[in-house]
């Protein structure tokens, strides 16, 4: 528990971070995190955290140390994909009982199931994660996993994040840390290269790295690894030969890009892949790393020459939205990094931004944001359901961009709702991802179903005794379509 408590503190103390950079030596222990409220889920826990940036390491088995309600609340809590192995999908839990509990079994019954995973499957690894219940008891993961690794010539890595000890974001950093003190840099790849990088931060939700590697190929760029999206283990093993590096969500792994670039010099930056604009930027900056590493300066004028063709393509595709959706005002109630990227991404092709939330953006995140909308009046901290109900319930938004929490307000309030968290269905990164973002959010507010919800519900306008009851808008174009359709006439139906 002590070593644990050192790495949290050490955590806490994160010199990227220039907001960090301003404090003094005992706010900077502090952190940033906010403190958790007992009995409070606060967005997720330590474990969760963890979970989320390891878990979409496809052919790695992922055993969790716990009671099984630990395991099922957690699986597969993100849309993560993968183009190969499937082990990543399969959960394993050593199931504690109470039995286990106070019995003291919890390291035996660990070490038997790392022993089975390792017979039945044979992965490149095995990771452990404790829980709570699991850390609380007292069992030691890490001598436990140091001796399955000896008996079964295996890396089983112990991912020390239980639950208690903090938020989800914390758990994103420790997860880091682990990645970092037991495997990067435990393989030396024998195809190191002057155009090899690291994405850090990329989780590859819906498909999204793979809108972006084509791009990369092309340049003759070599992702070494993508952590953690669609990663395998020895490549996340081998990652500290890359060149240059690419931080996505500096939120979840910006103390795993420093301490690469301390340790191997791998200098990064922070990017994002949302947004024709900031794409072409992610792709230049890529380029402009790898020329100061050593790679040969041509590349920049073969990145220029790919990002026209692809702008190029791009708007041609958005230009047939813009006149549908100019002057649409859109609120996203999301965080982190879409925060200021999907912003920026749609002021460019004129929609108008009403409201983002920033609950889980960093400070940087909030400047950027500040930066693009020139008013703070559109930046809201949190914003409570019934908030939320009333805003879109006077037609202030024309569509809500948010996670599936949040889903059956905006229905509630009749207003068109797009999915934009991680439980999407359609990855909308890159160029290509632009365009199907937009074509989404077209899709969802020219839908005539809204049309229809809004108008009175015809109990509530009965006609006096002996009227006629008159006929909706959305039955008139039904009738129309009807009569389009079997080549009937109007007068074959009564007046319309």
């Amino acid at each position: 528990m002590s070593s644990l408590r050192a790495k949290i503190q050490d955590v806490f103390n994160e010199p990227a971070c220039e907001q960090n950079r301003g404090k003094d030596a005992k706010a900077r222990k502090e952190g940033c995190s906010k403190p958790l409220t007992p009995g409070a889920a606060a967005g997720g826990c330590a474990f969760d955290g963890a979970k989320i940036v390891l878990h979409p390491i496809t052919d790695v088995a992922h055993l969790i140390h716990a009671p099984l309600a630990c395991e099922g609340n957690s699986w597969d809590n993100r849309g993560a994909a993968s183009s190969g192995p499937t082990l990543w999908r399969t959960s394993f839990t050593t199931d504690l009982t109470e039995l286990d509990v106070v019995m003291g079994q919890g390291e035996r019954k660990l070490f038997k199931a790392i022993r089975e995973i390792k017979e039945a499957y044979g992965p490149p690894a095995i990771f452990v994660y404790p829980t709570c219940v699991t850390a609380l008891i007292g069992d030691d993961i890490e001598a436990v996993c140091k001796r399955a690794a000896e008996k079964f010539g295996l890396p089983v890595v112990p991912v020390n994040a239980p639950g208690f000890v903090g938020s989800k974001n914390l758990g994103n950093k420790l997860a880091g840390e682990a990645l970092l003190e037991h495997v990067i840099g435990t393989v030396e790849p024998d195809d190191a290269g002057l155009y090899d990088i690291n994405i850090l931060g990329e989780f590859n939700l819906s498909g999204e790295f793979w809108l972006m590697k084509p791009l990369l190929d092309r340049l003759g760029i070599r992702v070494r690894a993508c952590i953690p999206g669609d990663a395998r283990y020895l490549d996340i093993a081998g990652a500290h030969r890359a060149r240059a590096a690419m931080v996505v969500c500096s939120t979840a792994l910006i103390n795993l890009a420093r301490k690469m670039e301390q340790r191997w010099g791998i200098p990064f930056f922070e990017g994002s892949f949302y947004g024709i604009t900031d794409t072409s930027d992610a792709l230049r900056n890529i380029a402009e790393l790898l020329v100061k590493q050593g790679a040969d300066p041509e590349i920049l004028g073969r990145t220029e020459v790919l990002i026209a063709e692809e702008e190029a393509i791009a708007w041609k595709k958005l230009a047939a939205y813009r006149p549908r959706l100019a002057g649409k005002r859109v609120l996203l109630n999301t965080g982190g990094v879409k925060s200021w990227s999907v912003v920026h991404a749609l002021m460019e092709i004129g929609i108008e931004i009403v409201g983002t939330s920033v609950k889980k953006s960093t400070v940087e995140d909030k400047e950027r944001i500040k930066q693009i909308l020139k008013d703070d009046n559109h930046i809201f901290e949190q914003m409570a359901a019934r908030e939320l109900y009333a805003m879109l319930s006077e037609h202030k938004a024309d569509i809500l961009l948010s996670g599936g929490r949040t889903q059956f307000v905006a229905l509630k309030a009749k207003t068109p709702w797009l999915d934009i968290n991680q439980e999407r269905q359609h990855p909308y990164a890159g160029y290509d991802g632009m365009v199907e973002l937009v074509r989404q959010i077209d899709l969802a507010i020219q839908n005539p179903i809204w049309c229809q919800v809004r108008e009175p519900a015809p109990w509530d306008c009965q006609p006096a005794v002996g009227e006629e009851l008159p006929r909706t808008k959305s039955e008139n174009v039904t009738l129309h379509a009807v009569q389009e359709f079997s080549g009937t006439t109007a007068a074959d139906f009564g007046e319309c």
